[in-house]
């Protein structure tokens, strides 16, 4: 069995999709007072305080109205380009029409197709809209945070009640979450239309940002772009992109992927694809008929049977994403690491960070979990470790592990872990501050089996330890230690997105500091030292033909 399978089909992002898209007009449920469903013109804006009206704010398009929660506006579904279908389907995206009058900013805006195992039903077409969270509209200068959560570049819904801006807005940060393309929509290579498309709509949010943010309260000069997952690659391939640059200051990623295809592997996957839904080609004038929800179905079969095409694709097959960014030398000219490295790219104040037990989620959650074999851990360590002799090179750094803690260790490291400690250490090559941190606290779900893995720091920094993924994650009552460590992580962020500063020392070449977060956390040097040395001098590079 292909563990490529095991990535493609089980994940959290599929959890926070299908539950974000159930609960989208529904109010979350976090780990606060629980907020009030009011009526249009009444909301409890803080304790015992009753105001007459909702916010409203002007911005470049038209006035939007929003309403009050928990003490913060919330503005939702605002527009930040016009719906990508019809003959803008394909297309880079069109900046959005203007409204007169005053435009409801009450419920999340539509998801974009997901291709997830998964059901759910087609939505509307405005799939392009942004939400902002802001403690006052009234007010001037605070800091911002724009979250993409875009996981496997399958699925992105800014819905999610795991991505509940209440607690970051009452420490004080304007947030906005955005929807945008993802899956064939967002990155199948068409011959005739632009590549990375899901990057130039988080491009053209975060332009809506620089003209707009200043009206709820926000400074445009102090913008954090942050991600996970899908999300982390999408602010890390930012950081490469000149129409990305002056449009964010900081940057946060979690869980980097090392996901990106070359433009010869990419044209002939997508020609595969485009044969299997039956266009007479891979363009968009091929495809711009079909179905949307019907290509990203057909995406999700696709992707459940890469492993039958391991011998043409090589690495990518291990993946579960047939259809990832493809470095077109245009709209993402390199891979973020050697561009960082070697000058051609500036440095940034940067927060990256992985959890410990990256691949054990995956590992757990499709039944695999103890039953891994020497022919498995073989087949891996061909496959994922660094070329030339990077299998050999584990073997002789871990030479008491079981065939199951090889694996997990390297599908850990050459998915997230890897890619994110080398983003680290190219962004302090390039002049910029990089921090650094390891999630080490074990969820003590499942008797603690699935140990600090992948998406467990999400709910953790947003303090939504009781949405859906929170307790499915961490249980349905947090423990003191859950609590105690999603508080310095909320922490850490809030001053990172405030001064640049995330709270413990910076990493420097030469001494990997890193801080180890858990029930007691620490500074120490880089925690997985074995695997750092079997990639030294090895960046993730692009997927290719073997």
């Amino acid at each position: 069995m292909s563990t490529g399978l095991i990535v493609g089909l089980i994940s959290p992002d599929h959890v926070r999709i299908s539950s974000a898209v159930a609960t989208s007009s529904v109010m979350p449920k976090i780990a606060r007072p629980a907020a009030k469903l009011t009526p249009t013109l009444e909301s409890d804006r803080g304790e015992g305080v009753v105001v007459a009206e909702q916010p409203k704010v002007r911005t470049t398009e038209g006035v939007v109205q929003g309403r009050w929660r928990q003490g913060h506006a919330e503005f939702r579904g605002i527009p930040y380009a016009q719906p990508p279908v019809g003959a803008l389907r394909f297309a880079a995206p069109a900046p959005p029409h203007r409204w007169e009058g005053t435009r409801q900013a009450v419920e999340f805006g539509p998801v974009a197709p997901l291709s997830l195992p998964i059901e759910v039903p087609p939505q509307g077409s405005d799939w392009l809209t942004l939400n902002v969270g802001t403690p006052d509209p009234g007010t001037a200068g605070l800091p911002v945070l724009v979250w993409i959560p875009v996981g496997g570049y399958l699925a992105a819904a800014s819905s999610d009640p795991m991505y509940d801006p209440a607690a970051l807005t009452s420490a004080g940060v304007v947030v906005v979450t955005i929807n945008c393309r993802v899956g064939a929509e967002g990155f199948a290579f068409l011959d005739d239309a632009p590549p990375n498309r899901g990057f130039l709509d988080q491009i053209a949010a975060l332009e809506w940002v620089q003209r707009n943010i200043a009206a709820f309260g926000g400074d445009p000069s102090r913008v954090t772009v942050g991600g996970v997952s899908g999300g982390a690659g999408s602010v890390a391939a930012l950081l490469t992109m000149k129409s990305a640059r002056g449009l964010f200051r900081r940057a946060i990623t979690h869980s980097v992927p090392g996901l990106h295809s070359t433009p010869v592997l990419a044209r002939q996957v997508t020609a595969e694809f485009a044969d299997r839904v039956g266009a007479a080609a891979p363009t968009a004038e091929a495809l711009r008929d079909t179905d949307p929800w019907h290509l990203a179905a057909e995406l999700t079969a696709f992707n459940a049977g890469l492993h039958a095409h391991r011998e043409r694709w090589g690495r990518l097959t291990e993946t579960g994403s047939a259809l990832c960014p493809v470095v077109d030398g245009e709209v993402l000219p390199e891979t973020p690491w050697p561009a960082l490295t070697d000058g051609r790219a500036s440095g940034i104040e940067l927060l990256v960070g992985h959890a410990r037990d990256e691949f054990r989620y995956f590992s757990v959650m499709s039944g695999r979990y103890g039953t891994f074999t020497e022919q498995d851990a073989h087949a891996a360590l061909e496959l994922l470790a660094p070329r030339p002799d990077g299998a050999r090179a584990y073997r002789a750094a871990l030479p008491h592990a079981s065939p199951e803690e090889l694996l997990e260790t390297v599908y850990s490291d050459a998915l997230f872990r890897m890619p994110s400690h080398k983003l680290a250490e190219a962004n302090a090559a390039a002049g910029g501050t990089s921090y650094l941190f390891e999630l080490c606290w074990v969820t003590p779900v499942l008797g603690g089996v699935l140990g600090a893995c992948h998406s467990l720091d999400v709910p953790l920094a947003f303090g939504t330890l009781d949405c859906p993924v929170g307790t499915q994650l961490i249980g349905e009552q947090a423990t003191p230690e859950a609590v105690a460590v999603s508080r310095e992580l909320q922490q850490a962020w809030v001053r990172f997105i405030t001064t640049g500063d995330a709270g413990w020392s910076e990493y420097r070449p030469g001494e990997h500091l890193t801080r180890a977060l858990d029930a007691e956390s620490k500074t120490v040097p880089y925690p997985e030292q074995a695997s750092r040395q079997v990639w030294e001098g090895h960046s993730p590079a692009p997927f290719d033909l073997p």
